[in-house]
C-alpha cells in the first residue's frame, strides 16, 4: 500500500555517513567508541547511579558486545552512540586531575525512525564527571549534528519522574516538557512514570 507522505529522511541517509567526531562547548568531546574503552564501561555500569536509570550491568564480555553492537545499529539506522570526553571536568577523588581522554559519560540516539526523522536520547555521565554539566554540552554538540547534519525532524528525552537531575538536563538544553507518560518504564523497583521532553528542528 504507498504511502502518501514522503519520508522525512530516505533510507540510508545514516548508514552514508561516517560516524563523526563531535566537538562541543567547553571542552567536551563526542567520539566513536573504541575496543579500548571496555575497562572504562563495566566500572561505569557498576555505578549504582547508572545501574538504577539504566537497570543492567555489564561483566567485561557484556561491555565487549555492547561496545560491537553500535557500528551494526550505525549501518542499520536504528541507533548511534558516543563517548563523551571532557577535559575541564576534575576527578572529585582527586582534585585537578584531568578526566580529558578518559570516559567522562556516553551520549546517543535510539530507536531512530529515519521516515519519520525522529530519535530518542540516551546518556549517563560517571560519578566522577558529575556536576559539571557534562550532559547538558554533550547533548548540545549531539542535537546540534543530529539536526543540521543527520537532518532529524524531532528528538525526545525521556526520564523517570524520580529523576529530577535528567529534568534539569533537558531543561538546559532547550528540550521542552511535554508531559508525563504514565508507567511507561519498569525498573528494579518497579514501574515509572516517565517525563517527557523534546525538540523539534525549528525550536
Amino acid at each position: 500500500m504507498p504511502s502518501l507522505v514522503t519520508p522525512a529522511l530516505p533510507a540510508g541517509t545514516l548508514a552514508a555517513l561516517e560516524q563523526p567526531v563531535l566537538d562541543g562547548a567547553d571542552g567536551v568531546r563526542l567520539r566513536p567508541w573504541r575496543e579500548s574503552d571496555v575497562p572504562a564501561v563495566v566500572n561505569a555500569f557498576a555505578d549504582p547511579g547508572i545501574q538504577r536509570w539504566h537497570c543492567r550491568t555489564l561483566d567485561e564480555d557484556e561491555a565487549r558486545e555492547w561496545l560491537a553492537r553500535w557500528p551494526r545499529d550505525w549501518h542499520a539506522e536504528v541507533g548511534a552512540s558516543w563517548a563523551i570526553l571532557s577535559e575541564t571536568a576534575t576527578r572529585q577523588d582527586s582534585p585537578g586531575t584531568e578526566l580529558f581522554g578518559s570516559v567522562a559519560g556516553q551520549i546517543g540516539l535510539r530507536r531512530i525512525d529515519l521516515e519519520e526523522g525522529r530519535a530518542a536520547i540516551s546518556y549517563w555521565v560517571v560519578p566522577a564527571a558529575r556536576g559539571h554539566r557534562i550532559a547538558s554540552r554533550a547533548l548540545a554538540a549531539l542535537t546540534g549534528w543530529a539536526f543540521g547534519t543527520l537532518g532529524l525532524h524531532r528528538l525526545e528525552l525521556s526520564h523517570s519522574t524520580a529523576n529530577p537531575a535528567s529534568c534539569r538536563v533537558a531543561a538546559r538544553s532547550g528540550f521542552t516538557a511535554e508531559g508525563v507518560r504514565r508507567s511507561e518504564a519498569r525498573h528494579a523497583d518497579g514501574w515509572h512514570d516517565m517525563h517527557v521532553h523534546a525538540r523539534v528542528h525549528s525550536d
